[in-house]
Formats: structure tokens, C-alpha cells, sequence
């Protein structure tokens, strides 16, 4: 019998995985000792190689500012190289933006991400990794809670950024609770 490891889901209202890691320009992020004054808004993407990540980096780069009025604090990370890390950073032409690189995949399951393996070159003409996480976004508390959080097992159709401020200006207007934290018999 073959033993998979799945991600297991993180639980709202219940501490995440501890995140330690280095950014391109903005030194160590420990999410333990970052919090913002309203949330911490993860990005995991996929790396360099996805054109989806891309697109979707840059709309997160105009939104960025917008998140920062809000209290939120903002981190796209990836397990990619500083090299391919920085080749994604110089295409997003974000300098503000936080970009964590170097997640170790283990890190990555932790987090409830899915793994994928190579599948060679893709059509922008760069080479996946041989492992690679697939996308995630979290909102985490100040007190290191989790509050809302989406991953997926393939680039496409991910949680909107225009979506996710409104959401965030409802939570912090209504005190709305994170949802989703039941874990008794169905």
C-alpha cells in the first residue's frame, strides 16, 4: 500500500504554519514578528515560469497600495530562486512589493499547498522547476490566526484582488468573524 501526503487544510481562527524566509529587498519576513495593524496577505505562486502567476502579480502591484490603507500587509512568495525570484520582480515592476523566494516545499505542504511536478517547458519558454507549490492565498491575523484562505490545484481561477478588499472592509467595518472553524461531527 502507497502512503500519500496530502495537504492537510489549515482551520480559521486556529495559529498557521510559522513562515520564515528571505525577501528580494526587504531582508527576513517572519510572519511571527510582522503583523499589520489589520491582516497579512500571503500570495503563493507558482514561480517565474507561469504566465498566470505573472498576470496575476501585477494586479496585486496596482492593488498594493490600496491593501496598505486598509492595515494589510502584503507578501508574494514562491519556492523559486533569488535569480528567478528577482527575473519575476524585475517583470512586475512592483519595487514596494515584498517577494519572499526560497519556500522550502515542505513549508509549502504545511501551508496546505498543493505540489506539482515538471512538466518541462511552458508557453512563455521557461523550464518549471522539477517541484513546484500550486497557488494559495491567506488573510492571516495580527495574532498569527488564520482568517480566510484558498488554494488550488491548478493556476487558474483564483480569489480576485478587487474582491478581497471589499471583503477585508466588511470584516474590519462588521468585526466579522473567520468562518469555516467548526471541526465537530457532521
Amino acid at each position: 500500500m502507497t502512503t500519500h501526503l496530502a495537504p492537510q487544510p489549515l482551520l480559521p481562527r486556529q495559529p498557521v504554519p510559522a513562515l520564515q524566509l528571505p525577501t528580494l529587498d526587504h531582508g527576513l519576513f517572519d510572519l511571527a514578528a510582522d503583523a499589520a495593524p489589520n491582516f497579512t496577505l500571503l500570495v503563493f505562486y507558482r514561480g517565474l515560469h507561469c504566465p498566470i502567476c505573472l498576470k496575476y502579480l501585477l494586479e496585486l502591484g496596482r492593488l498594493q497600495a490600496d491593501f496598505e490603507q486598509r492595515g494589510v500587509k502584503i507578501l508574494a512568495l514562491s519556492s523559486d530562486t533569488p535569480e528567478r525570484a528577482r527575473a519575476m520582480a524585475d517583470k512586475l515592476k512592483a519595487p514596494g512589493l515584498r517577494m519572499g523566494h526560497s519556500l522550502p516545499l515542505a513549508q509549502a505542504r504545511a501551508w496546505g499547498l498543493y505540489l506539482s511536478t515538471s512538466r518541462g517547458t511552458t508557453s512563455i519558454g521557461i523550464e518549471e522547476p522539477p517541484l513546484f507549490s500550486e497557488p494559495g492565498v491567506f488573510i492571516v491575523r495580527p495574532d498569527g490566526t488564520l482568517y480566510y484562505g484558498a488554494v488550488q490545484t491548478m493556476p487558474f481561477a483564483r480569489p480576485h484582488f478587487d474582491e478581497l478588499l471589499a471583503a477585508i472592509d466588511f470584516a474590519v467595518a462588521k468585526n466579522y468573524p473567520a468562518r469555516g472553524e467548526y471541526t465537530g461531527p457532521a
